[in-house]
């Protein structure tokens, strides 16, 4: 960092407040915003005049460019986005069929591969009242593990070699909170559900991945996010892996490419005492990172709980049945849910409780109402409930009085992605969920972010959603309920300043305006006025972290 002033000019700046008008210009010194205005106050704020600037300051021209905060993703996955961008996608894999084509081709091209993972397969394919098996995988590949994460990394498909990899068998039990689908005969099929996914596929790739490999999937994914304009993010899947990771950056360059808040990842035992244990270790965690990095870069800023599944999987636990009449618990039940968010919140930590299904989100409240009665009230608790793609009406209203953000993905809900998910709700609520619009009427602060890479994690075209409602993946797909759209404004403030408030942050980041740190998106379309379409597949024209050029697009 220098202490250089550099004048950003012939721009629209939008400050992070979507109240707030537009500046024309802003400046950078020391890493800090020192000033956003009209080009004639800026100018004298850095201590010229109204005509030119002092020496030695630079004036760039960003030629009329949108100016915005940089982005903050509201929930990623950071190492997990940077493994997936090196599988084989399998998002837009339409049938069984290309799945199966695309695995044989990438065996062929590296058939010294020890194993095969893919990424980001859609229910959308399996015929009506089928699942996935490992027979579909061995017909293609049978020779090594072949692990296949589902589009909302709530559920792993696996071949026979996998599952031997993993030591699964007969005898293995179901983990607390998640299913080792079986055949009649008590064998495994292939399809791993929810917690049975991340303790033994995830768990197994853990022990057959280097630091080598670590270090360059959390590379990756900063460099990705960077390119579309994000200069923050929210990791809500923190863990010991991740945390050695980041350790082995800041060891090394005593910063990170942009800050990083973390929440570690809980996992449901079925045991109060084991479960306390985490909240200890993590405390102690956060305390030893805090006190040798400082919490400028990696802030350990609270943990999260898994409440309950996606609604794909009918994993989601909901209210009423699903279509086929399933209705599953949650993945934390109350009795041990509450008391963990009561010893979580008491040691300081933020809770983010992901709930997808409208009872999952009655849960995720009643713990903060519970942390409330227990621990009393306190203004710096900014508890937040995660994804909430059905939720009703109560439940809102509820998350208003009790100062709960939201923390919604727009790319859930591109249309492209949906059909699975309306059909196995078959009723009402296939037509009223991700109520973007509701939140904002009840004056719920939202955060939006992407949950990469269980979407994609570009963030135009996540603001294009917001914007629209139509599929960035398929524009032939009409709207899902656009009366829900954000406005260019409400949607930018959200991924900015309403993404720093909900990891308090606020203070430092998602605004240009006077000392705040000067992390920045210039962008290469334009979001607040050009048409919503133009932001499909393009990114940050310049990205800066505290006022230093972190990604430039060649021209």
């Amino acid at each position: 960092m220098t202490s250089e002033t550099t004048i950003y000019r012939n721009a629209t700046v939008f400050t992070g407040e979507a109240t707030v008008a537009p500046r024309e210009c802003f400046a950078v010194r020391d890493g800090l915003v020192l000033a956003a205005g009209d080009l004639t106050s800026v100018r004298l704020a850095v201590g010229g005049d109204a005509a030119t600037p002092p020496p030695g300051v630079t004036e760039i021209d960003l030629g009329g460019a949108v100016v915005t905060p940089g982005i903050i993703e509201g929930h990623s996955h950071m190492m997990m986005l940077g493994e997936s961008l090196s599988k084989v996608q399998l998002r837009d894999a339409g049938s069984i069929a290309v799945v199966q084509e695309r695995l044989a081709a990438a065996r062929a091209a590296n058939p010294e591969a020890p194993m095969l993972l893919g990424t980001s397969w859609l229910f959308d394919i399996f015929p009506e009242g089928e699942r996935p098996t490992a027979a579909l995988l061995d017909a293609v590949v049978s020779d090594v593990p072949v692990i296949l994460d589902a589009n909302d990394l709530h559920s792993v498909w696996v071949n026979t070699a996998a599952l031997a990899a993993m030591g699964i068998t007969r005898e293995t039990p179901d983990p607390v909170g998640g299913e080792i689908v079986r055949d009649a005969n008590g064998d495994a099929t292939g399809f791993l559900l929810e917690t049975a996914a991340m303790s033994h596929a995830w768990g197994y790739l853990d022990s057959v991945r280097s630091e080598v490999d670590e270090d360059r999937y959390l590379q990756a994914a900063f460099d990705a996010y960077l390119e579309t304009g994000v200069t923050g993010a929210t990791e809500m899947s923190f863990g010991a892996a991740d945390l050695a990771a980041y350790r082995r950056i800041l060891d090394r360059d005593g910063r990170l490419p942009f800050p990083v808040n973390a929440h570690w990842l809980l996992t449901a035992t079925g045991d109060i005492a084991s479960d306390a244990a985490q909240i200890e270790q993590i405390t102690r965690v956060r305390d030893e990172i805090a006190a040798q990095y400082g919490d400028q870069w990696l802030r350990i800023t609270g943990v999260k709980f898994i409440l309950d599944g996606v609604i794909d999987a009918c994993t989601a636990t909901m209210r009423e049945p699903y279509a086929n009449g399933e209705l599953p618990g949650a993945i934390w039940e109350r009795e041990f849910a509450l008391p963990m968010a009561v010893a979580a919140d008491a040691a300081g930590l933020q809770l983010a409780l992901h709930a997808i299904g409208d009872e999952a989100s009655t849960i995720a409240l009643d713990m903060v109402q519970e942390c409330i009665r227990v621990n009393g009230a306190r203004a710096d608790r900014r508890p937040r409930v995660e994804h909430l793609e059905s939720v009703a009406d109560d439940t809102i209203a509820r998350m208003a009085a009790l100062g709960v953000t939201a923390s919604m993905q727009p790319v859930h809900c591109d249309p492209a992605v949906l059909d699975n998910w309306q059909a196995v709700l078959g009723d009402e609520r296939a037509r009223t969920g991700f109520p973007w619009h509701k939140f904002r009427a009840a004056g719920v602060t939202l955060a939006l972010g992407t949950d990469a890479p269980t979407a994609p994690h570009v963030a135009p075209d996540n603001l294009f959603i917001a914007l629209t409602a139509e599929s960035a993946l398929d524009r032939s797909r009409e709207a899902y309920q656009p009366e829900r759209v954000f406005t260019p404004a409400q949607a930018l403030e959200a991924l900015t300043l309403g993404a720093a408030f909900a990891t308090k942050r606020e203070t430092e980041l998602g605004r240009i305006a006077t000392g705040f740190r000067a992390n920045v998106a210039v962008w290469a379309a334009n979001p607040l006025q050009g048409a919503p379409a133009e932001l499909l597949g393009t990114g940050a024209a310049l990205t800066l972290v505290d006022g230093q050029v972190a990604y430039r697009r060649e021209a």
